[in-house]
Parts: C-alpha cells; sequence; structure tokens
C-alpha cells in the first residue's frame, strides 16, 4: 500500500512541476507581450528606450522563436527611427535568417516585407523590390485576408516611396492611397503613424507637382493623424512641410509660426536632420521679413547642427571602420591558428610516415640479413659434404 501512495505522491509531483513550468512561461509570455505592446507605441517618441526593450526581449525569449523575431525586428524599426538604416539592416538580417525555424506565415511576411522597407532606405532599389514582391506573393498565399491589411498598405507605401524616386509622383500617390487604404481597413491604433508617414510623402509629393492646396491639405492632416499617436517627429515633419507651402505662397509669418511649432515637438526627438531644415526654414523666412537678427541665430544654428550631423556621420564610419579592423583582425588569427594546425598536422603525418618507412626498411634489412645468413650457413654444408 505504502509503495501505491510513493507512486501517486511522485505522479503528483511531476504534476505540479509540470503545470508551475506552463505558469512560469505563460507569465513571462504576457510579460513579453506587454513589453512588445508598450514600445511599439514609443518608436518614433523614444527610440533609445525602444532598443534597450528590445534587447531585453532577445534575453527573456531564448526559448520562443517566434519572440525573438519579433524583438529584433522592434530593435531594427527603432534604428530606423533615429535615421541609423545600417544598423536597422542588421537587426532585421537577424530576425530573417531565424524565419526557417517560425512556423507562423504572417511573421514571416513581416519580416520579408521589412527587409524591401529596409532595402528602399539604403536606396538600394532594385533589392528592396526583390523584398516587395516576395511578400506580395507570400501576402496573397495568406488565407486570412482580414490579418494582412496592415502589411499590404506598407508593402505599397513603400512602392509608392520608390515609384516617386524611379517613375513620377502621379504613380507614387496612386500606390500611397492604396496604401493608405489598406491601413485604414485595419483599424489599427498602431497603423496611424504609418497614414501619417505616407499622408505626409503624398503633400510632397503635390508640392513637386506644383500643387500647393493639396499639398497643404496632406501636411494638415498628416499633423493630425500624428496628434492621435503621439507621433511628435512626425507632427514636426508635416508642419515643416505646412511651413514649405506658406514660404511658396509669401506667407512667411505663419511659416515662421509653423516651423517654430516643429522646432518644439523635435526638441523632444533629437533628429538633427529634421532640427537642421527647421533651422534653415527659419532662416530662410526671417530673412524675408529682414529680421537680421534672428535669420543670424537661426544660420548659426543651422551650420551647428549641420557640422554635429557631420561629426555623427564621421563617427559612424569610426566606429564601422574598426569594427572591420577588428574583424579582420580576428580574421587573420584565426586564419593564422588554422595555419599553424595545418603545418603541426603535416609535421605529424611526415613524422609518421617517415617512422614507418623507417621501420619497414630496418624490417626488410633484418629479413635480408636473415636470408644471407641462411645461404651462408647452406653454402657451409655444402662444402663440408664435398
Amino acid at each position: 500500500m505504502s509503495t501505491k501512495k510513493n507512486i501517486y505522491f511522485l505522479l503528483l509531483l511531476l504534476v505540479a512541476k509540470l503545470v508551475t513550468a506552463d505558469t512560469v512561461h505563460s507569465q513571462n509570455y504576457k510579460r513579453i507581450d506587454s513589453i512588445l505592446r508598450v514600445a511599439s507605441t514609443e518608436i518614433y517618441v523614444n527610440p533609445d528606450k525602444v532598443i534597450k526593450l528590445g534587447h531585453t526581449v532577445v534575453k527573456l525569449s531564448e526559448e520562443n522563436i517566434d519572440y525573438k523575431i519579433k524583438a529584433y525586428k522592434l530593435i531594427s524599426d527603432a534604428y530606423s527611427s533615429r535615421r541609423d538604416y545600417e544598423k536597422s539592416l542588421e537587426y532585421v538580417i537577424k530576425a530573417n535568417e531565424l524565419l526557417g525555424e517560425s512556423n507562423d506565415k504572417l511573421l514571416k511576411i513581416i519580416i520579408v516585407n521589412k527587409m524591401g522597407i529596409q532595402y528602399h532606405q539604403l536606396k538600394v532599389y532594385d533589392k528592396a523590390i526583390q523584398y516587395l514582391d516576395q511578400a506580395e506573393q507570400l501576402i496573397g498565399e495568406y488565407p486570412v485576408k482580414d490579418s494582412i491589411h496592415t502589411e499590404l498598405g506598407k508593402n505599397y507605401i513603400v512602392r509608392g516611396f520608390i515609384y516617386k524616386e524611379k517613375l513620377s509622383c502621379a504613380i507614387a500617390i496612386a500606390f500611397l492611397d492604396r496604401g493608405i487604404a489598406e491601413l485604414t481597413k485595419s483599424k489599427k491604433e498602431s497603423d496611424l503613424s504609418k497614414i501619417s508617414i505616407a499622408t505626409y510623402n503624398k503633400g510632397n509629393c503635390y508640392l513637386l507637382l506644383k500643387n500647393n492646396q493639396l499639398a497643404l491639405e496632406n501636411f494638415q492632416k498628416s499633423v493630425q493623424i500624428a496628434k492621435k499617436v503621439n507621433a511628435k517627429s512626425l507632427q514636426a515633419f508635416a508642419l515643416k512641410g505646412s511651413a514649405k507651402v506658406f514660404t511658396l505662397e509669401g506667407k512667411n509669418i505663419e511659416a515662421i509660426k509653423a516651423l517654430n511649432e516643429a522646432l518644439n515637438l523635435s526638441s523632444e526627438v533629437n533628429d538633427l536632420i529634421l532640427n537642421q531644415e527647421i533651422y534653415m526654414g527659419l532662416a530662410e523666412n526671417y530673412l524675408f521679413i529682414n529680421e537680421w537678427d534672428l535669420f543670424k541665430e537661426n544660420q548659426l544654428k543651422f551650420i551647428k547642427t549641420q557640422k554635429l550631423i557631420k561629426d555623427r556621420e564621421r563617427l559612424s564610419v569610426g566606429e564601422s571602420l574598426g569594427v572591420k579592423e577588428a574583424e579582420s583582425k580576428a580574421m587573420r588569427s584565426e586564419l593564422s591558428n588554422q595555419f599553424y594546425y595545418l603545418l603541426l598536422f603535416l609535421l605529424c603525418v611526415l613524422t609518421l610516415i617517415v617512422l614507418f618507412f623507417y621501420v619497414l626498411i630496418k624490417r626488410k634489412n633484418k629479413e635480408i640479413e636473415a636470408i644471407k645468413s641462411q645461404i651462408y650457413i647452406l653454402q657451409n654444408k655444402k662444402g663440408k659434404e664435398a
């Protein structure tokens, strides 16, 4: 009876451990979901914080490949927001390399789409179109059509960006509209940032087409959409676009007002490229209304910001060269070690060959001596018998 009780107790203990393990994993995954959800809303507000959160998720998701892929994509998105496109590509490539271990078809679409976006940001348009085509094919094959509005929307929008550069603004606007329509169908709050970006780019297209009214309408619409998700950098960009229309129409006071509002917003996200353009716009408009002191002040800020950008670019190049030099040194060291191991191996083989032949020759010599000795004995016998 006691044996049965012991077995029953052990079974209960095993079940308890399994339940506890499942509970721990479940709590861990809930925590990861929470981090990913919060981080995705702060990509344009605080990208540095998002990068740290992404690395936290990578550590927490060692046993779950899908969460690891999502974490790498999150980090990639945050670097894109910081305009560090090479670093962004590095992390989306890490995510892409793990896709073979995942069974999540939607996640595969998301990452392949992101690869296309990343190559567009690096202006490698042929490669971007290649990945966008691959993503569109995967989207077409995906059975749950309501789940792919976001990815199809992004796909169309990035095509719009590329066609603006390579073909014409008329074609670009058509694709941007298709992208906005798909994102609107998704009804996700997180997609509002993407709609704001697409609308801002439509404004730039209308500027190039010299349609100031439609340009201004799209810039103002982009601001309103960005406000809904507190995307301050997107608001600032759209305000800068509005200011450009005001400047073209000679409404310099309105342009200055829009640019100062944009500057207040951009100061919170520390986007040097954006700040540089705002200072240039302010200097230009103050010059038009003969405000010399304010013109000089903003011109000086523009020059300082431009220098900071160049310094950052040099530092980035220096760091990149340093990394490459370290990698090259490590490779040389590895090749050197491999060469020495190969040399040692060959010496051992050569030594064994020499020993083999030495033993073989010695044995043959002994055999020859033995034969000579037998011949000698036989000859002596014959001599005695004679």
